[in-house]
């Protein structure tokens, strides 16, 4: 303002006539008033250009967007501000991507595939956005019968780029292949259902697996969110009620929640044919966290939560997407899908949408179980030594391509199917040790987790 003042004062001194100090004082307002929005027009610019583009990747240019998802997943987060803000490499990075890109389509042209393998491997290890590398990678891939890994990388590129045209051809060359493939793996697990469907209710091997397999669940379930208790330690504060001595609270009372919810999935739940509601999520988180934090069991968040580079929508929007969850949850749509894609993406649908302060990784392997048993299959475990390849799945379907998660949930069913089908044979082998520190037990992972309501 002082400079404004100076500059005023000496227009005044040299414009001659009786309009310029009028004159003076007009255009110094119309300064005073322009000098505060220096540089947020190139601000404007910027954050319009950030989110067209942001646009794009979820709709797409003119021509209508592709689905990345083969598995009718709709999560209709629409919200700008919300969206996860990713790393952005160096200019130095990007140009040395786009140099390894050169090279390895050169390596290519000479039928040294190996070594243009390695060379795109590099480029998005220094770009992993790099839509023009994820296709080349993509091609490599599938020109070696890898389809479902080329498949992937053609729907990561698509998920950056929706109207990439290269990508779009070939994902179109590629998703019926996989999705080929995918339901083959579909049929074994069927198959397997119906040979556990045809053991006798009665039968006393099954009745004890399906026993075991209820402690090994809430072992496994807790044991991914980083409870140190044992498996012994779970059965006993399952069957006394008594503390384990030298045990966190928290974690005992952690367990003490999800063997109340899997009761009341159990004998509540699974006894009705109704729709699933909000409120029956509400009630399984109630008991999953009540014996924790009273307070915030049952409740739907009221704070912003951060998940790794995933940010979940904001408290106020949440009750207008636990609603869409169950529409689709009940929806057509999602009742023609085969059971394990149905649990698998209810579960996802659920953490995405990370609805409460705590607990919504035990409530969403629930909720996936529910789902499971409702369509007379075994509920599942996800098993500690799993934690890994889970959470990576899941960081995959937030990056747009929800199949890794689905094939990962399949795998797990299949373990839980083998280990009661081998379970109620002659020999029986009975379930892994769920402490085994080295991972080297022979016998089929554990597997099972509420016991099947018949």
């Amino acid at each position: 303002m002082a400079a404004i003042a100076m500059w005023r004062f000496t227009c005044s001194r040299r414009v001659l006539g009786g309009w310029g100090p009028l004159l003076c004082v007009a255009v110094s307002s119309l300064v005073a008033l322009l000098v505060p929005l220096i540089g947020v027009e190139n601000q404007c610019c910027s954050s319009l250009n950030g989110i067209s583009r942001i646009r794009c990747q979820l709709w797409g240019g003119p021509q209508s967007a592709p689905a990345v998802q083969s598995t009718s997943l709709t999560v209709p987060f629409t919200d700008l501000d919300v969206l996860p803000q990713k790393f952005k490499p160096s200019k130095e990075m990007e140009l040395e991507a786009k140099a390894a890109l050169q090279q390895a389509l050169e390596m290519k042209k000479l039928g040294k595939r190996e070594k243009a393998h390695k060379l795109l491997v590099h480029a998005l290890s220094m770009n992993p956005d790099f839509v023009d590398a994820l296709t080349e990678l993509g091609t490599i891939l599938e020109e070696e019968k890898d389809v479902v890994q080329a498949d992937h990388l053609y729907t990561k590129a698509l998920a950056i780029s929706p109207c990439n045209e290269r990508a779009l051809v070939s994902r179109d060359r590629t998703l019926p292949l996989v999705e080929e493939i995918d339901q083959r793996y579909f049929s074994i697990i069927d198959s397997k259902v119906r040979r556990l469907m045809s053991i006798p209710k009665g039968n006393s091997a099954l009745r004890r697996v399906m026993e075991e397999t209820y402690y090994h669940h809430i072992y496994h379930t807790v044991a991914i969110e980083g409870s140190t208790l044992t498996l012994s330690e779970i059965r006993h504060i399952i069957e006394t009620r008594y503390a384990v001595s030298g045990k966190s609270l928290q974690e005992q009372n952690e367990v003490i929640g999800v063997d109340a919810a899997m009761k009341y999935i159990n004998t509540t739940l699974l006894s009705r044919s109704e729709a699933i509601t909000v409120g029956h999520i509400l009630e399984i988180h109630r008991r999953v966290l009540g014996y924790v934090d009273p307070v915030e069991g049952g409740r739907l968040r009221t704070n912003q939560v951060f998940v790794g580079h995933h940010i979940p929508p904001r408290p106020r929007d949440l009750q207008r997407h636990m609603q869409e969850l169950v529409q689709w949850l009940n929806s057509e749509e999602a009742l023609q899908l085969h059971p394990v894609e149905y649990a698998a993406l209810a579960h996802y649908k659920l953490v995405y949408i990370h609805p409460f302060v705590d607990g919504n990784g035990r409530t969403s392997r629930l909720l996936m179980n529910l789902v499971l048993m409702q369509a007379s299959y075994p509920p599942i475990t996800i098993r500690k030594e799993q934690r890994a390849e889970y959470y990576a799945t899941l960081d995959t379907a937030n990056e747009g391509d929800v199949r890794p998660f689905i094939r990962f949930i399949a795998k797990c069913t299949e373990i839980t199917l083998d280990t009661l089908l081998i379970s109620t044979t002659e020999h029986a082998v009975g379930l892994p040790a769920a402490s085994d520190p080295a991972g080297s037990h022979t016998a089929p992972q554990p597997h099972k987790t509420i016991p099947v309501h018949n």
